[in-house]
């Protein structure tokens, strides 16, 4: 039987609330950003955006669950993301997912936030099997993980310092294109030169697995203020540089993941144009399948939540009201542990 699953996110600064039902269709899908807000301060500021999602979130869920022509009875589940992220937020959606299940009598899924992107190229394509290689690119996190099944995942990569998102962010502040800096430095790439500009690509050709990207951002510093290139051409070979990196070590990954059904990318920065074309070449290369969700299920958003609830519950995996949210939250908690930033992941 079909279920209807109500899944809320808000992690960062992105408030939304969906229902999605285990039959992969999107009933409703409700989004309030806050870019406004946080484009002042050329980031985004965690009490600024808990705020926002207090205000934004029950409305949006009144909205969603009014567009779907359902009620809260009528839902068998309420996912809520639970972690990682910004905690102010995290515990504004978390609080109101559990407050929502109480009062309807329905069962809580809490959902990892990365799992909600792991799982959201399945909600996309109902071919896309286990276990699949995915790369996890955001703002928060880099990784490659093995997706073995729902709630299993096995770390093969992470960054040892800053994500590739992140990096992306920072060098959007830096040039002074804007806030969000990703889809900033993708438009000025486009009207650069990629070789412009000699930036390192660290750990490209390393032994070792993870990726690094502070040595980058650094890098773009010093270009920045040499004074001898143009924004454009920064961007762009800021951003060659970031898709080197990735391929070269998602490439080293795919030797370890011999039976992967498919080269999977999602996450924020899997909305960028480059990054997909270039993994695209590495799975044909490599005679394997490449997914890629949509563009609007790659930033945040709770149809994804919904999702990953819809596979949990389908899983018989369900969580008490005392469920704490989580600032970290590691999809693969017995990876082994990284030098650096990587004892967060």
């Amino acid at each position: 039987m079909t279920k209807l699953i109500l899944g809320l996110e808000s992690s960062c600064d992105e408030t939304a609330a969906a229902i999605v039902t285990s039959d992969r269709r999107v009933l409703s899908h409700r989004l309030a950003g806050q870019e406004a807000a946080h484009r002042p301060y050329g980031g985004v500021v965690p009490e600024i955006a808990a705020r926002a999602h207090v205000e934004a979130l029950i409305p949006l869920v009144e909205g969603a669950l009014a567009d779907a022509g359902v009620t809260l009875a009528d839902v068998d589940a309420v996912a809520a993301t639970a972690g990682p992220g910004l905690i102010g937020g995290v515990m504004v959606g978390l609080v109101t997912g559990k407050a929502l299940a109480h009062a309807a009598g329905k069962p809580l899924v809490a959902v990892n936030h990365l799992e909600g992107h792991a799982l959201s190229p399945r909600l996309a394509d109902p071919d896309l099997d286990f276990p699949y290689l995915l790369l996890l690119v955001s703002g928060g996190h880099c990784q490659l993980l093995l997706v073995e099944g729902v709630a299993r995942y096995r770390r093969l990569a992470t960054t040892i310092d800053d994500a590739a998102g992140e990096a992306f962010d920072k060098t959007a502040k830096i040039l002074g294109l804007g806030f969000p800096g990703g889809p900033a430095v993708e438009r000025a790439a486009a009207l650069g030169n990629p070789k412009a500009v000699p930036l390192p690509r660290p750990l490209k050709g390393s032994a070792e697995p993870h990726f690094s990207f502070a040595g980058l951002k650094s890098a773009v510093v010093r270009a920045h203020a040499a004074g001898t290139w143009s924004p454009e051409d920064l961007a762009a070979s800021f951003q060659a540089a970031v898709v080197d990196c990735l391929i070269d070590r998602t490439a080293r990954a795919l030797h370890r993941a011999e039976d992967a059904t498919a080269l999977v990318v999602a996450g924020g920065v899997a909305a960028n144009g480059a990054v997909r074309a270039s993994l695209l070449k590495l799975a044909n290369d490599n005679a394997l399948r490449f997914v890629a969700p949509p563009l609007w299920l790659c930033t945040d958003n709770a149809a994804m939540i919904a999702w990953a609830g819809a596979e949990r519950f389908a899983a018989g995996l369900t969580d008490p009201l005392d469920m704490p949210a989580r600032p970290r939250w590691p999809l693969d908690p017995s990876a082994e542990a990284v030098r650096g930033a990587g004892v967060k992941a």
